[in-house]
């Protein structure tokens, strides 16, 4: 199955989507496929089933379509590492189970999503760039007030030197094959990374 089937069929599966997010799903696997500069407009309308041009309705270019695809995300894992910290009060260890719990499940629903992250985000103007970061910097900080309250007395730099240690485990899931079967692999890297950040 090519790329471009493999989109359209994840943009089958949500009926009540707009045209533009399955739009933006299937540029996102095309660019996680094949890389930024691997894709053109022209491919995106080809996977979509429209005219490159006719995709300038909803997204000005594939930079914005790159933008539209990080910053709902960036927002989305703040708002919910914050939501799981205060599900827990006085409970440093159920923040950082509940906060692995929910990263785990961001990272295997996500890989596209994730290698697009790691390999493309200098991609974009300074300025969406930089909300991107900045947002990603107060989720890290969500992780360093967790792990600090846990280890009493470890620097704020040390706890943030486990976190991104952590998202690295966990945000493997790009590079991860099928022949273990999901629910598994959720097991693993939630047990993995626990016991790292335990440690």
């Amino acid at each position: 199955m090519t790329v471009e089937q493999q989109a359209r069929g994840a943009a089958g599966a949500g009926r009540r989507r707009s045209r533009k997010d399955e739009i933006l799903e299937i540029a996102v696997g095309l660019f996680a496929a094949r890389g930024y500069h691997g894709v053109s407009m022209d491919d995106i309308g080809a996977a979509a089933g429209v005219t490159g041009p006719a995709l300038y309705h909803h997204f000005a270019g594939k930079e914005a379509m790159l933008a539209a695809a990080l910053i709902p995300v960036s927002e989305g894992l703040l708002a919910g590492g914050r939501e799981r910290a205060a599900g827990h009060p006085d409970d440093p260890r159920g923040v950082l189970e509940s906060l692995i719990d929910f990263h785990v499940e961001f990272a295997l629903a996500n890989p596209a999503v994730i290698a697009l992250h790691l390999h493309e985000l200098d991609r974009l103007p300074e300025e969406p760039r930089r909300r991107i970061r900045r947002l990603q910097r107060l989720y890290v900080e969500e992780w360093v007030t967790v792990l600090t309250a846990l280890h009493p007395g470890m620097p704020d730099g040390e706890a943030r030197v486990l976190a991104h240690a952590a998202f690295g485990l966990m945000n493997s899931t790009p590079f991860l094959g099928g022949e273990v079967d999901r629910r598994r692999r959720a097991e693993l890297l939630r047990g993995a990374t626990l016991a790292a950040l335990l440690a």
